[in-house]
């Protein structure tokens, strides 16, 4: 993978987490009921196993990042792709949720970022012939 590629993931990354700070700040998980069911697995405080469990959704961007992308490791493509395909998934999500309520739906703000970042990668990758 290029360094291109590179510093998108890492928007990507970046975007997912301003992503969970905007549906912690608006308590996504009062509203959508598979946040609610993860975030209590981890806490009774909802508001606690929410922001654990988002914490770890980006750390582990994070070491996508830093261990397979940044280091060009063999399998970093089909990591990169991975994270193209939830992160394409969980943009789309959103704006379709906040179209079905014709209201703000926690995470809409940021879902653009997401698209925006997944979509990006996704043509780099393609344009260097890295199919999933």
């Amino acid at each position: 993978m290029d360094a291109v590629a590179g510093r998108l993931f890492l928007l990507l990354i970046c975007s997912q987490a301003l992503h969970s700070i905007e549906e912690y700040a608006f308590a996504l998980w009062e509203v959508l009921a598979p946040a609610r069911i993860v975030s209590g697995l981890v806490s009774d405080d909802l508001s606690v196993g929410f922001a654990v469990v988002n914490t770890g959704i980006v750390a582990f961007g994070a070491w996508s990042y830093l261990w397979p992308v940044r280091q060009n490791r063999p399998y970093a493509v089909p990591v990169a792709w991975f994270w193209v395909i939830l992160e394409a998934a969980n943009g789309i999500g959103h704006l379709l949720f906040a179209l079905a309520a014709q209201a703000y739906f926690p995470g809409v703000y940021t879902a653009p970022l997401l698209l925006m970042f997944s979509g990006l990668l996704a043509t780099r990758l393609m344009r260097r012939g890295h199919f999933a």
